[in-house]
Parts: C-alpha cells; structure tokens; sequence
C-alpha cells in the first residue's frame, strides 16, 4: 500500500541519515551543509594569548608554504625539509635546524669518516682501519677498529692516527662492513671526498642521497674561496667554523672529521638542498582518480569499513 511504501522510505532515509551522521562523527565525510540555509560556518579562533572567539564565515584551507627558490618539481620530502627550516628561523643556522630537527626526520641523516692505512705492494693500497659515523647532531653512533683484508705494510700513523696496538681491538673488515652499510642503508649520507670512504667500505651508496662537502660550490663561496676549487676539510672547518681539525702529530681523527663535515652541512642546508630540488627531474603525474567512487558511494553497505558497519547495527 502507499502507506506502507511511505514508511518504508522514511525508515530508508532515517538509516541513511544516521550512517550519515556516523561518517562525519568520524571524520570521514565533510558536514553537508542544509539546503536554503544562509547561516555561515563558525570555528573557534585561537589567538596569541591563548583565549579563543568564535569565527564565522568560510574558513579557508592553509596554504602550503613553498619556498620561492624551490622547484615545483621537488619531492614532497625536500620540501618539508626546506619548509621546516625556512619557517624555524630560516638562516641555515644550528640553532634554527635543531630547533626543526623533530620535522626534518634527523635520523635519516648520517655523516661518515674513514682512515685508511696501506697495504699491498709498497704499501700502496689503502684499506679500512677505522670507520667513525656520527648522526645529525654530531653524536658517535659508530666507531671501530677495523683489521684489514691484506696484512698492513704501512699504517701511515702520521695521518691515520692508526698504529699497530689499535689493531689488537679491530674487528675483521666483512663484519665491520655488514654493520655500517646496515647503517647507511636508506639514509643520507654526509661526508668529505666522500668517495674515498665508499671505496674503502667496498660500497657505492645512491649519488642521490650522498653530500660530499668537498663538492658544494656555496661552502666556498661563504669561505671567500673559488667556487670549483678543491678545498680540504681542514681549511673549510677554519674559514666557516672557526675551528682547528688535523692539528699535531698524531693523525686525523674520523670521529671530528665526520662532526666537522656534518656542521658544515648544516650551515648550508637550505640553499644546497634548495639547488638540488631544482636540478630534480619532473615527478611523473599522479593517477588519475576513479571517476566512479564518488562520495555519494561510500553511503552503501559495501563501501563501509567493517568497524563502522558494527557500530551502526
């Protein structure tokens, strides 16, 4: 009967409603505003002082901030991570990207130093003797001894800092290989001529997540040097941070030498990084979203999460 027809719709639409409401109670379908309705959206204002007034009309999305040097084509992680330290205090500082380090995801991050002593003919060829690899901040999160593969002809102390009593300590090269490219796997490695700590480790990591500071034109530039020239550790840490590394006779330290090489990455993240985002190649386009699966779908039973479907009985 038309009656029956009728409750039966009203029973429809009152299920409908309920679901309705329980999808925007989780967030996940917007408030449907009523139809002839005038009255604009309210939300809450929080001002500085911490006391809040109500505000009414459209509220508007917050808008991405991007960086006017930053190429539309940079990846979604480079630009988080400019945005972070532009929007901290914007001056590639320490102090401004500690302060965004929980932004910056700091654990990806590694600087690395190696000392090599000589083995072979003459001595001539150079193996692993000590691996030092220390975080964004500057801490050791790795330092060890390692015996090389062939027996050492030349410590090489005078620039190593390696001698033969260290060796005593020194863990094979295989095992102390399988622990630090356990390390750097997946991060982005830091480090100065950096290539020479690779060859050593008997590793190649991705060109794309490597910073060689041996390799960065600004860090010259700011040091008052030529932009392409080939400027040691030693003379960069002195120009941009005013400090001395490599001093006396007893070698190089890789632990200072990986710190040093991680400050002076950080002192000229935002503007390499930057130039790195706009040498990316364009991102491939996003797929193309299913023309179909319209918001009024997720209304029918089998687009509900089995969760909601329980609530709802």
């Amino acid at each position: 009967s038309p009656q029956g027809r009728s409750k039966k719709k009203s029973r429809k639409h009152q299920r409908f409603m309920e679901r309705r409401a329980l999808l925007e109670q989780k967030g996940l379908l917007s408030p449907r505003r009523r139809l002839g309705s005038q009255a604009p959206a309210c939300s809450t204002l929080t001002k500085a002082d911490g006391t809040t007034a109500p505000r009414c009309g459209k509220v508007p999305k917050p808008k991405q901030v991007i960086s006017p040097s930053l190429s539309p084509s940079a990846s979604p992680d480079s630009i988080a991570r400019h945005h972070s330290v532009l929007l901290s205090q914007g001056n590639g500082s320490s102090k401004g990207v500690r302060m965004s380090s929980p932004v910056l995801r700091p654990g990806k991050y590694v600087a690395i130093d190696c000392e090599m002593v000589g083995t072979g003919p003459q001595g001539r060829l150079s193996e692993l003797a000590r691996c030092s690899v220390v975080n964004y901040e500057g801490d050791v999160i790795y330092d060890k001894y390692v015996h090389p593969e062939l027996p050492i002809v030349d410590y090489r102390t005078r620039w190593s800092g390696i001698t033969k009593q260290h060796m005593k300590s020194a863990i094979p090269f295989k095992a102390a290989q399988a622990e630090i490219l356990k390390i750097l796997k997946d991060k982005i490695v830091v480090g100065h001529a950096i290539h020479n700590d690779f060859q050593a480790l008997k590793y190649f990591h991705p060109k794309a997540r490597t910073r060689d500071t041996s390799q960065i034109p600004v860090l010259n530039q700011r040091a008052g040097l030529p932009g392409r020239a080939s400027v040691s550790l030693k003379s960069l840490a002195r120009h941009l941070l005013q400090k001395k590394i490599q001093v006396g006779c007893k070698g190089h330290s890789s632990v200072e030498d990986a710190r040093t090489a991680m400050e002076l990455y950080r002192l000229v993240e935002v503007q390499w990084e930057t130039e790195l985002a706009r040498s990316l190649p364009p991102r491939p386009p996003s797929p193309m979203a299913d023309p179909t699966a319209d918001s009024s779908q997720y209304m029918d039973d089998r687009y509900w999460p089995t969760d909601l479907m329980a609530s709802s009985l």
